[in-house]
């Protein structure tokens, strides 16, 4: 069990593009595995990929119940996705404030698919495929992109809705 630094915007390790795991089952595998869900779960993150703590394998985790960081937000029951592949259901977007741990005290409206099928392995190798809508989607889309280098504010679309929580939303909302 670890609390790992995540790295922040600015750092190249994170626009990098991570490698696939072909490995399922193994020790290193489960440390890592620990090791992000610890790191995400001590920091209220809703999701965290190896990249951002400077692993660069196509892993990320994510889950949300009655987190203070997104308290709107519909649960997304916990999930290690490996080697993620991601289909847009439709073409449907929908616009959502997003924030990011590599990101710290920063918020951005980011444009994603509503509706999505998800495909990849679980950290013994079984296949996961999923539909899913809403944040589900959206927390899917925002790790997978950390595994191909891309961090929320490349996909902000007007630059004015992007700035520090604090003033964007005065009084904590």
């Amino acid at each position: 069990m670890a609390i790992r630094e995540v790295l922040k915007m600015g750092d190249p390790r994170l626009l990098e593009v991570a490698a696939p795991v072909s490995t399922f089952g193994s020790a290193e595998l489960s440390a890592l595995l620990t090791d992000l869900w610890d790191t995400m779960r001590a920091l209220d993150g809703a999701g965290l990929a190896a990249p951002q703590i400077g692993v660069g394998l196509r892993v990320v985790v994510f889950e949300v119940e009655h987190n203070p960081r997104y308290p709107e937000a519909e649960s997304v029951p916990p999930t290690v996705l490996i080697n993620p592949v991601l289909t847009p259901i439709g073409t449907l977007q929908e616009e959502g404030w997003e924030g990011c741990l590599s990101v710290p005290g920063m918020r951005g409206l980011v444009p994603r698919y509503l509706n999505l099928r998800y495909t990849g392995f679980d950290a013994h190798g079984r296949p996961i495929d999923r539909s899913v809508t809403g944040f589900h989607a959206r927390v899917v889309q925002h790790e997978t992109d950390h595994l191909d280098g891309i961090l929320y504010p490349r996909r902000i679309r007007d630059l004015t809705r992007f700035g520090f929580s604090d003033a964007l939303f005065p009084g904590g909302a």
